[in-house]
């Protein structure tokens, strides 16, 4: 997992990843370009979107999913290599596959509120709002259920844990949508600051693997919320003067 991670930083960095209307360019890290290339390519704009969304999940959430991997990886122990193979294949290809489903989100809201035009002509207050937000849920209950679950692979496991390959795709479903609960806040601020901006990108995948690893994660993540909040604030004020 930590090869396929560094792997997608590579492609991700030197721009091997495909988008509709030819090479990328420095224009690419601004808001709401990837969407709008990929909405006006149409089907293969989308799937081509979905592939860099899908790259960029594997460089950001698997690092930190690693101890739930390492973790079901030992009560395989005894199971055929094959079947070991399978199974383990299953948790993460349904872990991936739903992470990179979760692409279509933006593209939908891309679709109906053009990211290019609001930040253009209303920046200040988009990014304000989207910090809100952000620092809303950060402090929110709803945070911390789904930390819980993505900080303790053995409870995950002992409450989730299903034999069989198909058992192995249900719990990736289940941690798959524990860690996206998590996780979706972050992702919603890097669209807005830029899909394809590898800076944000690179912050906001050591915030989450931080949050999802260390001792002091929780506080972090309170305190992501703090900074977001205020700053949304001064955002929001800035755009009303």
């Amino acid at each position: 997992m930590y090869a396929l991670a560094l792997g997608a930083w590579v492609a991700l960095l030197w721009r091997w990843v495909p988008m509709p209307g030819g090479a990328m360019d420095v224009q690419m890290s601004d808001p709401g370009v990837p969407e709008a290339m990929a909405i006006g390519h149409g089907p293969v704009g989308v799937g081509l979107y979905l592939i860099m969304w899908g790259t960029m999940m594997i460089a950001m959430m698997y690092p930190s999913s690693v101890p739930l991997f390492r973790l079901y990886n030992g009560t395989l122990r005894g199971t055929a290599r094959p079947a070991k193979v399978a199974r383990l294949s299953a948790l993460l290809g349904v872990y991936t596959l739903v992470w990179t489903l979760t692409g279509l989100l933006p593209l939908a809201v891309n679709a109906v509120i053009p990211l290019i035009s609001v930040v253009g002509e209303r920046g200040s207050l988009l990014f304000g709002g989207v910090l809100l937000l952000l620092g809303g849920y950060q402090l929110s209950p709803y945070k911390y259920q789904c930390l819980d679950e993505c900080r303790s692979p053995f409870g995950f496991l002992m409450t989730y844990h299903r034999p069989g390959i198909r058992g192995a795709a249900w719990m990736g479903v289940r941690f798959s949508l524990f860690c996206v609960g998590c996780c979706w806040a972050l992702f919603a601020f890097m669209v807005v600051a830029g899909s394809m901006n590898v800076l944000w990108m690179a912050i906001i995948a050591v915030v989450l693997s931080l949050e999802r690893t260390v001792s002091w994660g929780p506080q972090l993540a309170k305190a992501v919320g703090v900074v977001a909040g205020v700053a949304g604030v001064g955002f929001v004020v800035v755009s009303m003067m």
